[in-house]
């Protein structure tokens, strides 16, 4: 049930609604809500944004009600993940998961999150890469949660998304390493956002 929550593209459904157009084969290409700011403008993308991240607190609040143990929650909000970046309703081609890890990891285990969240916000400020931010906002999320000493569901949930996020972001760290990433703000199309 969790998948079919996080296959729920609003990014591609928007572009529909709106432009009559696939959200994918513009922009970057990605399903989120950076490709949608990019496409649509601020409101679609911040509308965007809060529905993929009630993606992941829809997720776990479902795991709770279906088990007391912290792996049903964990898994559930995984689950989500999974479907937001591989949907099927949409042909399992989606977005990179980060707004949906953020609802998901928000409601597992809070003020760790947002100490991770922070991390990631001032990275974005300070560079304008979203995707470098996203990446060190899932990275850090096992190590925080390790640190806070969370139960080994969360932390091993944690170096999943961790993992998932990193093989979201292939060619934003490729584009890292070379130079030839594009900002926040920029106007190249071709460029591979992080949410």
């Amino acid at each position: 049930m969790s998948y079919f929550i996080g296959s729920v593209s609003f990014s591609i459904l928007f572009a529909r609604w709106l432009r009559k157009i696939d959200i994918r084969q513009h922009g970057s290409g990605n399903a989120g809500a950076t490709n949608t700011l990019r496409v649509l403008g601020k409101g679609p993308a911040i509308a965007v944004f809060t529905l993929d991240i009630a993606k992941g607190v829809a997720a776990v609040l479902l795991g709770r009600l279906l088990g007391d143990e912290s792996w049903v929650p964990v898994a559930s909000g995984l689950a989500a993940i999974i479907g937001h970046n591989w949907p099927i309703f949409f042909r399992f081609k989606g977005g990179k998961g980060i707004a949906t890890t953020i609802g998901a990891v928000a409601m597992l285990a809070f003020f760790p999150a947002l100490l991770a969240g922070i991390a990631a916000i001032i990275t974005i400020a300070a560079t304008r890469y979203v995707s470098l931010g996203s990446m060190i906002f899932a990275v850090l999320l096992p190590i925080v949660f390790y640190l806070f000493g969370l139960e080994q569901a969360l932390v091993m949930g944690a170096v999943a998304i961790g993992i998932l996020a990193l093989l979201r972001h292939r060619k934003n760290i490729v584009k890292l390493i070379n130079g030839t990433e594009n900002k926040l703000g920029g106007t190249k199309k071709g460029e591979h956002h992080g949410l």
